[in-house]
């Protein structure tokens, strides 16, 4: 069978990769891949969750707001990231948080891309409490953008291939069965 000749559900079809969470095995890829953006957030906004106000240090480190929206910011962002935390673990509008997800996380490589151009010193904060580097630490800007890159190829995945076993969106929104065009025909 060629690759013209392949059908829809046949994994050297464009369309199996397209709606690979609808088949048994992605479904499960699905929910692995969920679950592993759920705990990224969760991990990375329940570090920051229990001192809210090294978190508001941490985002004025990065010199691009004045101090009282880096207060409003730094005290918003660890409840934003746990919030999409428990939805994606809860499986609840996956869709929305993984794109939520992307988006964030693109400002976030925008952020460490510009302390870096400006030469500024800082721990990015994003698993730890970040803040000022001191004279004997080296900043690790170059692998924080690599990680932050794998972050969002992981939230695409998670929005690309949204329907996964064990969530409250297959609950509230199950998949509606195909229509068949030739039922049409018939009349």
């Amino acid at each position: 069978m060629t690759f013209e000749q392949a059908t829809p559900m046949d994994p050297r079809s464009p369309a199996y990769w397209l709606r690979f969470d609808r088949t048994q095995v992605g479904s499960w890829v699905a929910l692995v891949l969920r679950l592993g953006l759920s705990v990224v957030w969760l991990v990375s906004g329940g570090t920051k969750i229990v001192d809210l106000s090294q978190s508001v240090s941490s985002v004025a480190a990065y010199k691009l707001f004045p101090y009282w929206l880096s207060t409003v910011i730094g005290s918003a962002q660890p409840i934003i990231e746990v919030l999409l935390g428990v939805a994606l673990l809860v499986g609840i509008a996956v869709r929305v948080m993984a794109a939520a997800s992307a988006v964030l996380f693109l400002i976030y490589i925008g952020g460490i891309i510009s302390v870096w151009a400006r030469g500024l010193r800082i721990d990015c904060g994003c698993f730890s409490s970040g803040g000022a580097l001191g004279a004997d630490q080296s900043t690790t800007y170059g692998l924080d953008i690599v990680r932050d890159i794998g972050f969002v190829l992981l939230a695409l995945l998670v929005f690309w291939w949204s329907r996964s076993r064990f969530s409250l969106d297959s609950v509230l929104f199950p998949p509606v069965p195909a229509v068949d065009d030739d039922e049409d025909d018939d009349e």
